[in-house]
């Protein structure tokens, strides 16, 4: 991989009179090419790489190792109890769900909307959006204490006469959820084939030349070739929007159509899905911050990338605290005791320390990022995404534990205690997650080089938008003959 270390350029500047570079240090189309690839087809992994694979698969073997110590022991290996019956699985559901929606926002809803520079980071979210969903149906899975009988969730013919319940949501999650991985590894597929198509090009060895070209599907950049993929890529971001706002609707609706104090709200929709967006961006910061240093690529994933990343964050982070205040505002304006009790339970109940966390990680630390200094300190922001994540793992926590553990009759509360098997089932899930990132990185363009090019000085956006179905490929043909 590479190895020169590269300087850290301003472009944060906005002056009306020019267009700020989205990709600076001068880069052509043959540099960009150059830089995505040689991660690639350098066949020097370093040795960062090798030790931070290595404890990714160590975390995934402790996965592993729970989920078959779950299987044969059971599920009284957990922290559940009556009436805790939903404990850390999912809790961990719900974040890595909620990881997986930025991807898919900043892929198709930016796409749609023509924010260019959304084409330096799409690859990564896309990525991570699949690799979260992966992460996030394992605990469904596990959670239902016979996974062996888990095919009983679909819906078809069979000899006991048994059909789901259509009108449990959390059935619902069962179709929300597959058809949003679905439409998300054919988005980022189709998106990724011009660049395989790159990577067949270049390679040397037969093994690779063929791997390639068997993905690419026999790409030739013809333009016809264009003009197909345009259309393909354009559908599946009109596809894919609706369901950024699906699917997390959803998943709020297991908690919004129950009858429970703190759940029972219209507001869990909208809530949930901001908060969605709030956690996926801050993951992506996470991730693009290491790599953008370890593969230098600064020059293409910019300050200004990341300055943009940071108003979104901010911008979210502030209606989730609008959220989290309109919930105890109508907690009292409902007049409805028991409600009352579960919000100021949270503040001062024996999980006051989960609440707070969350406040100060959700609302309070993003909160620098109103100064510009802030959003273009790379440091600080990675400790805010940091914080973010962090804070909303404890969201879905207090939202979860709080409202079962003391519910209407005081004689059935209990407290819930995650047991050594849940902190390690979560921490596995992580190990599971960043081994698909790192094979990403090494085997699979980590940019999305065909769209990157669009934007550079050569591709002529300072005399103005070009047409064209997707406003990416296609509108710039004397810019692809200098490749």
């Amino acid at each position: 991989m590479v190895t020169t270390t590269i300087r850290e350029i301003d472009n944060t500047q906005n002056d009306p009179r020019q267009r700020t570079e989205l990709i600076t240090g001068g880069n052509t189309f043959t540099t960009v090419t150059e830089k995505v690839c040689s991660i690639v087809e350098d066949p020097k992994t370093s040795q960062t790489w090798f030790v931070m694979l290595g404890a990714s698969l160590s975390f995934l073997g402790v996965l592993g190792l729970m989920i078959a110590y779950l299987f044969w022991t059971g599920v009284g290996v957990w922290g559940v109890n009556n009436p805790v019956g939903w404990g850390f699985a999912i809790i961990n559901f719900v974040f890595w769900v909620g990881i997986g929606h930025a991807g898919t926002l900043i892929s198709a809803i930016l796409f749609l909307f023509r924010q260019k520079w959304r084409t330096s980071i799409n690859r990564f979210a896309e990525a991570m959006t699949i690799f979260a969903v992966m992460c996030a149906g394992i605990f469904p899975g596990i959670h239902i204490g016979r996974p062996w009988l888990a095919f009983y969730l679909f819906p078809y013919p069979n000899a006991m006469q048994m059909w789901p319940n259509f009108r449990s949501p959390l059935l619902w999650d069962v179709f929300a959820v597959s058809t949003y991985a679905t439409v998300s590894v054919m988005f980022w597929y189709v998106g990724m084939i011009p660049d395989l198509a790159t990577l067949r090009d270049r390679a040397k060895h037969p093994i690779r030349k063929f791997s390639y070209g068997l993905l690419s599907l026999g790409w030739r950049g013809s333009h016809r070739h264009w003009h197909r993929h345009e259309v393909a890529y354009l559908l599946l971001a009109a596809l894919a929007t609706p369901l950024v706002l699906s699917v997390h609707s959803v998943v709020s609706f297991d908690f919004a159509v129950a009858q429970l104090p703190g759940w029972h709200t219209t507001i869990f929709p909208p809530y949930f899905v901001a908060g969605a967006i709030f956690g996926g961006f801050a993951m992506v910061l996470t991730l693009i911050i290491p790599t953008r240093h370890f593969l230098n690529l600064k020059e293409i994933i910019t300050l200004r990338h990341i300055e943009n990343m940071n108003k979104v964050l901010l911008f979210t982070s502030c209606i989730v605290g609008y959220a989290y205040s309109v919930e105890f505002f109508m907690a009292w304006y409902s007049a409805d005791k028991f409600e009352l009790f579960t919000f100021l339970n949270r503040a001062m109940g024996p999980y006051y320390w989960a609440y707070f966390i969350m406040i100060f990680c959700n609302v309070i630390a993003p909160q620098v990022l109103w100064f510009k200094y802030c959003r273009t300190n790379i440091l600080i922001t990675f400790i805010v995404a940091n914080c973010v994540n962090v804070g909303m793992w404890f969201e879905r926590f207090v939202i979860v534990v709080t409202s079962l553990s003391r519910d209407f009759l005081p004689s059935s509360w209990d407290m819930y205690y995650p047991t050594m098997v849940d902190i390690l089932t979560f921490a596995g899930s992580f190990g599971l997650f960043f081994t698909c990132f790192l094979l990403f990185l090494r085997f699979l363009p980590a940019i999305a080089m065909a769209e990157v090019k669009t934007v550079l000085p050569g591709s002529h956006l300072e005399h103005g938008h070009h047409r064209g179905a997707g406003d990416y490929h296609g509108d710039v043909p004397e810019a692809h003959k200098e490749d």
